[in-house]
C-alpha cells in the first residue's frame, strides 16, 4: 500500500503554523518564541512556546520529525514484530496552561509513524486525539468539547466517537489514584485502515477540529474574576497532569527513549505546581463538584 510521508509533513508543518497563529491572537502577547533542533541519530524538529503571556502561562506547540534505524522498547513492547526495523515518526504535539483556573488545560497531538524493513512491506500507522483539563468545569463547555470531537469523526462512521472517547477515558487515566486525568475527548493509536487516504484523512479531521473545540471555551473563560483559592486549587491538580505525563504518557516515554530533544519532551509541564499530603475538597464546595460531577464517566455529546 502506497504512502505519502511528504504529504503528511506538509500538512503537521501547516497545522503548527495554524495553531500557533490563532493561540497567540488569542494570548495578544508577544507571541510564540521559535527553535530548531536536529537530533544526531536522524531528523529533527520546530519547538514553539508561549511563556508568561497574557491569557496562557504557557503554551507549547512542537513539530517533530525523528528517524532511525533501531525501534526503542517502548515502541517494540506491545508491537514485538517491529524489532529490527528502521523507523520515521513525525507528530505535532501541544499543551496549554491558562493563567486563569477558570479556563481549562488542554493537550492535542495528531503523529504519523512508518517502521520499514528492506525486503519487506512497510508498518505505518496514525494516531492521536485531544483532552480537556478543567479546574472548574462548566458543563455547556464539556458539552461542547466533545461535541465538536464527535463533529470531526461523524463521516467516518457511526461509532468511531463513541469508540475512540472510551479509548481516551481509558488511556487518560491515573490508575495509581483511580481517577481520570480531566473530562477526557478523543484518543485513537495504530490507525491504518481502510488505507493511507482514510486514515491520514481522519487524522487531519481531528487536527484541524482542536481550536474550534478549545478557543470558544478560553474566550468565554479567560475573563472570569478568580482569587488565591482557585489558583491554588489550579496549582495542586496540575499535579495530577505531572504525574500522568512523567508515568504513563507514550509520546514522553518514546521521546526519552529515543534520545529526543529533552526540552521539547518536557514542556507540557507546567510552570507552577504543587502537592498535598491527602489533601481533599470541602463538602459541597465547588473544587468538590470537579471530582463528583466531571472527573466521573459520562456521555458528553449525544
Amino acid at each position: 500500500m502506497e504512502i505519502n510521508i511528504e504529504a503528511v509533513k506538509t500538512y503537521l508543518l501547516q497545522l503548527q503554523d495554524n495553531i500557533c497563529d490563532a493561540l497567540a491572537r488569542e494570548d495578544g502577547g508577544e507571541g510564540f518564541i521559535e527553535e530548531s533542533w536536529t537530533r544526531p541519530e536522524g531528523g529533527g524538529g520546530r519547538s514553539r512556546v508561549i511563556e508568561e503571556g497574557k491569557t496562557f502561562e504557557k503554551a507549547g506547540v512542537n513539530f517533530s520529525h525523528v528517524s532511525g534505524d533501531k525501534l526503542p522498547a517502548s515502541a517494540t513492547a506491545q508491537r514485538p514484530e517491529l524489532a529490527g526495523r528502521s523507523f520515521q515518526a513525525m507528530g505535532v504535539s501541544l499543551v496549554i496552561h491558562p493563567h486563569n483556573p477558570y479556563v481549562p488545560t488542554s493537550h492535542a497531538n495528531v503523529r504519523f509513524f512508518v517502521a520499514e524493513k528492506e525486503g519487506e512491506e512497510s508498518v505505518w500507522w496514525f494516531g492521536g486525539g485531544y483532552d480537556l483539563t478543567p479546574y472548574y468545569a462548566f458543563e455547556e463547555d464539556v458539552i461542547h468539547w466533545h461535541s465538536t470531537a464527535r463533529q470531526a469523526c461523524l463521516s467516518f462512521g457511526d461509532d468511531r466517537y463513541a469508540e475512540y472517547k472510551k479509548w481516551c477515558d481509558d488511556y487518560f487515566f491515573l490508575k495509581h489514584r483511580s481517577e481520570p486525568r480531566g473530562v477526557g475527548g478523543l484518543f485513537f493509536d495504530d490507525l491504518n485502515t481502510p488505507g493511507f487516504e482514510n486514515s491520514f484523512a481522519f487524522m487531519q479531521s481531528v487536527g484541524n477540529s482542536f481550536i474550534p473545540a478549545y478557543l470558544p471555551i478560553v474566550q468565554k473563560r479567560k475573563t472570569m474574576k478568580y482569587g488565591e483559592r482557585e489558583r491554588d486549587f489550579q496549582l495542586y491538580r496540575r499535579g495530577r497532569y505531572v504525574e500522568f505525563n512523567l508515568v504513563y504518557d507514550r509520546g514522553t516515554i518514546f521521546g526519552l527513549q529515543t534520545g529526543g530533544r529533552t526540552e521539547s519532551i518536557l514542556m507540557s509541564l507546567p510552570p507552577l505546581v504543587k502537592w498535598r499530603y491527602d489533601w481533599r475538597p470541602e463538602k459541597g464546595s465547588p473544587e468538590a463538584e470537579l471530582y463528583e460531577k466531571y472527573l466521573q464517566p459520562r456521555e458528553w455529546a449525544e
